[in-house]
């Protein structure tokens, strides 16, 4: 399966990055990129938990 971004290069990272500065200024980009960080870093934190609560399950109802 593809990813979500499967052919993205150096130019395409520039654009989206001149279009981000012009869109929110040099003064807000350090925030937005902490920002996402932190929304990212938790998505995955609850993709893990979640993974973890179905491999449980699973895990239950092979031994049941």
């Amino acid at each position: 399966m593809f990813g979500l971004l499967p052919n993205i290069g150096f130019p395409e990272l520039i654009l989206i990055l001149a279009l981000a500065l012009i869109i929110f200024g040099p003064g807000k980009l350090p925030e937005v990129g902490k920002a996402m960080g932190k929304s990212i870093k938790e998505f995955k934190g609850a993709i893990s938990s979640t993974q973890k609560d179905i491999m449980d399950d699973i895990e239950k109802k092979e031994k049941a």
